[in-house]
């Protein structure tokens, strides 16, 4: 009995606790590398400090801009469909027919779904792959390796497998789920870049629209000063052929009748320009196209005093910046884990026999525990210094995707603090010019009854005419400025100036994957 002993060290017992042993420190060491599956070497993420002032210089007034603080993104957040603000029912069915139809939004959108790929892509190395395979092979092994003399003959063997296989990496180091946080952070982003240019292109369909309805108003004023400049031709022309003047005055007239047509036509070029444009946004040729000319009144739009400087947590580009680097930092998690072992675990199971009759008999079944070719733990020694030039790159990665966000949001608040200023000022500039227009309509007024009693000149008359109409196109031109400068200053706040919405069901999804 003492010599079976396992105790006994020097007998069978030693030999048969030697192995023992070796068994138990590799399983030991198998689990400790198991227990180590799911660690990540990323670094934790923090979303960078950016130094923002707390209000906007341009804000209405001061207690409206006690109430902003510094933007976090938040691109989940539901937008609405702010150009209904507008009431205007041709501009809601012209962005519904964007939305519908523009080829650059469907762009993005398939962008989109490229990136949901990847992100599904990366998520399944969090899990095993399962294969299946049937074929055959014919071998004919040489003498040397069955021990026969030289010139002996074998026979050709045929050999039939019908396998499942499994492979499985071992996410020891936190490679596959920093690969899977990247993915996920850069479908994030995607989603975030498509919001962006769906955005965009709101904005740029209310902009184009705008501009045509400011086109319609000077081209209606240049039809009114048409006329106008008929009129005096035939009256300038009449005094001249009863000799009351001479034939200056004539030609003077035609000339500022020329002149308002010549001008006339070029608003018209812009103005088919425009339309073409409109029409590319909507996702139709110019020839489908067609606006009925609608011209610009003027918009009565209050903003509301005290915009939440949270409004910039729903600017697009903030978010996919912000997404951008946590990519980034995700990535240089993946790259710091080339520094540590990796094990993949493979196996087999199936049957294999020299006759396709026989090959699912019992009797035929066969399995391999361990890769084909090559080991199952491997370890880096030796690169040159590639490994470390990967973490570097990521890193550098990272800090450029930082400043990135940096000047995104520092660029976020410029452009609202730029719309802000310019409807404040467009407001009175605005009252300005209606003085102007006023002015100028009385000058005129009485140059022409001047002139019919003959105590000024034509060259007055044409001189008032031609400043009321610059005055009343510069009039024409700040409204539709300022059209579209509310448009730009929704777009600089991401879609709108109402407080936050109810959550989207990306979010609610989102914000459910975080909690488990």
């Amino acid at each position: 009995m003492n010599a079976l002993s396992i105790n006994n060290q020097g007998g069978l017992g030693g030999k048969l606790l030697k192995p023992l042993q070796g068994f138990r420190t590799s399983s030991a060491l198998l689990a400790a590398m198991l227990v180590l599956a799911g660690c990540s070497l990323a670094p934790t993420y923090e979303r960078p400090a950016v130094n923002t002032s707390v209000a906007y210089k341009e804000a209405a007034d001061a207690k409206a801009a006690s109430d902003w603080k510094t933007a976090q993104p938040a691109e989940d957040m539901a937008r609405g469909e702010w150009w209904k603000i507008f009431n205007d029912e041709g501009l809601n069915a012209l962005e519904a027919q964007a939305l519908e139809a523009n080829q650059n939004l469907k762009a993005a959108a398939a962008r989109l779904s490229q990136s949901r790929a990847l992100r599904q892509d990366a998520r399944s190395g969090l899990f095993p792959q399962v294969d299946a395979g049937f074929g055959a092979t014919r071998q004919r092994q040489s003498p040397a390796s069955q021990g026969l003399p030289p010139n002996a003959n074998t026979t050709p063997t045929t050999l039939y497998r019908a396998q499942l296989g499994v492979s499985y990496e071992a996410d020891l180091f936190g490679r596959v789920a920093s690969t899977v946080d990247a993915a996920t952070a850069d479908a994030q982003r995607s989603e975030a870049l498509f919001h962006s240019v769906r955005l965009a292109l709101q904005a740029d369909v209310a902009q184009q629209y705008f501009l045509l309805r400011e086109l319609d108003a000077e081209q209606e004023l240049y039809t009114g000063t048409v006329d106008l400049r008929m009129q005096s031709l035939k009256l300038v022309q009449r005094r001249f052929d009863e000799g009351d003047i001479s034939e200056v005055d004539v030609a003077r007239a035609k000339s500022e009748l020329a002149s308002a047509q010549s001008e006339s036509f070029g608003i018209a070029r812009q103005r088919a320009n425009a339309e073409h444009a409109l029409a590319i946004l909507l996702g139709k040729t110019p020839a489908e196209f067609d606006f009925k000319p609608q011209p610009l009144q003027r918009l009565s739009i209050a903003i509301p005093a005290g915009l939440p400087s949270d409004l910039l947590e729903r600017r697009p580009d903030i978010a996919a910046a912000e997404r951008a680097m946590a990519a980034a930092n995700a990535r240089v998690g993946v790259a710091r884990s080339a520094w540590f072992p990796r094990l993949d675990l493979t196996g087999g199971l199936g049957y294999e026999s020299a006759k396709l009759g026989d090959l699912f008999n019992w009797s035929s079944r066969t399995f391999l525990l361990g890769p084909l070719v090559g080991t199952a733990l491997t370890l880096p020694i030796f690169d040159g210094g590639r490994r470390e030039a990967g973490v570097n790159r990521a890193r550098a990665a990272y800090e450029e995707d930082v400043a990135n966000y940096r000047q995104t949001v520092l660029t976020a608040f410029g452009e609202v603090e730029d719309n802000l200023a310019s409807l404040r000022i467009l407001g009175d500039q605005t009252r300005a010019q209606d003085d102007a227009v006023s002015a100028s309509n009385h000058a005129a007024k009485l140059s022409h009854v001047q002139y019919r009693e003959g105590s000024v000149s034509y060259f007055n008359v044409i001189d008032a005419d031609r400043t009321v109409l610059q005055q009343q196109r510069a009039a024409v031109q700040l409204d539709g400025e300022r059209a579209r400068s509310t448009v730009n200053l929704i777009r600089a706040l991401g879609g709108g100036w109402h407080g936050p919405l109810a959550p989207t069901d990306t979010q609610a999804k989102n914000d459910a994957g975080n909690k488990m």
